[in-house]
């Protein structure tokens, strides 16, 4: 019997908020993703528990699956950062009715996202597994690659923007930054354009719990100011 207690998804919500903000944290720290793995792996279980309205499994190192779902699924939850594959116990995969595989992804731009790589009943994922020695391995496919700084966010609407010198600021709908010059893109590292006008008119590059902001943050932050400036 175990006393663990029930978590409402109002307390599953918050709880994942707290860990996501405790990993960047550690991230702007400088930590690297892959020393992270237990905080990862508690943010994964979080997730998984809020999008199936479920709850933790109630016993330690469970055998085979971490959460259980409002429908009563056994969920085996694996959450990477930078790895290139998850395994899972050959000996208990018997014990799971669902497999979800999170990854965590650290963007510059956007800052901490969670990708939803898996998502799947055990029949179905293990066509997609591979035995090794006593395990079974997934391997994701290959990552799409983020919107790199200075990109063509194609014919997204602009909410937001701001003149500096020559150059205009912009912010889209999907909250990207760029830079245009003339209405032209500059394919520049839009943070390190920011970083600058943020010091010049004192805009903070951190968070009031001192988390450095990512670039969609920032630019926001120093539009505003500069379209104050210029009002007043």
């Amino acid at each position: 019997m175990s006393d663990q207690p029930t978590l409402t998804q109002t307390q599953i919500i918050r709880a994942l908020a707290d860990a996501l903000s405790w990993f960047e944290r550690e991230i702007s720290w400088g930590v690297p993703p892959a020393e992270l793995r237990a905080l990862t792996g508690r943010i994964g279980e979080l997730y998984a528990a809020m999008i199936t309205r479920g709850q933790m499994a109630l016993a330690t190192n469970q055998r085979g699956y971490d959460v259980v779902s409002a429908e009563s699924e056994r969920i085996s939850v694996k959450t990477i950062t930078s790895s290139n594959h998850v395994d899972f116990k050959l000996s208990t995969f018997s014990e799971v009715d669902r497999v979800i595989v999170l990854r965590v992804n650290v963007d510059p731009e956007v800052g901490i996202s969670i990708e939803e790589l898996l998502d799947k009943s055990a029949i179905e994922a293990r066509a997609h597994f591979r035995e090794v020695d006593g395990i079974l391995r997934y391997r994701p496919s290959r990552q799409e690659l983020p919107l790199e700084e200075g990109a063509d966010p194609g014919t997204l609407r602009i909410t937001s923007r701001a003149t500096y010198g020559a150059d205009e600021i912009v912010r889209y709908e999907n909250g990207a930054i760029r830079v245009l010059r003339e209405g032209e893109l500059q394919q520049i590292n839009v943070k390190g354009f920011l970083r600058p006008i943020a010091a010049e008119f004192g805009v903070s590059t951190e968070s009031e719990a001192g988390i450095k902001l990512n670039t969609q943050q920032l630019g926001a932050n120093v539009i505003r100011v500069l379209n104050e400036r210029q009002r007043s």
